[in-house]
């Protein structure tokens, strides 16, 4: 089994997910992502995993999200360029686990990943 974390440590829904990781005593990656540790083919994959697109895995409450005008932005190429050039759009935290991935906000749905 591979299980990735891809965390934000000021982030309490990041850090929930993180103690629930280790309470399953399952050994798992950590990438903080904040810190220049993704790229580009890594957030394809990861949306792929999601079955979602960029757009669904922005936080669309961020000041950078209205100040590039992403709203308005529909080619995936240039929101996940926007991701990866402003890692605090991604929403947090994102756990895969071999062929399945959750976005942890509720933190259930990482909890179903392991059931």
């Amino acid at each position: 089994m591979t299980v990735t974390i891809y965390h934000n440590s000021r982030c309490s829904k990041s850090r929930a997910a993180l103690a629930y990781l280790e309470s399953q005593n399952v050994e798992f990656d950590i990438v903080t992502y904040l810190e220049g540790q993704l790229d580009a083919p890594q957030l394809q994959a990861i949306l792929q995993t999601l079955g979602m697109s960029a757009k669904d895995v922005m936080r669309k409450g961020e000041k950078i999200y209205k100040q590039l005008g992403l709203a308005n932005e529909h080619d995936e190429a240039k929101l996940i360029k926007a991701i990866i050039a402003n890692p605090i759009l991604l929403e947090r935290p994102i756990v895969v686990k071999d062929n399945n991935a959750a976005i942890g906000r509720p933190l259930e749905n990482i909890i179903q990943l392991f059931d």
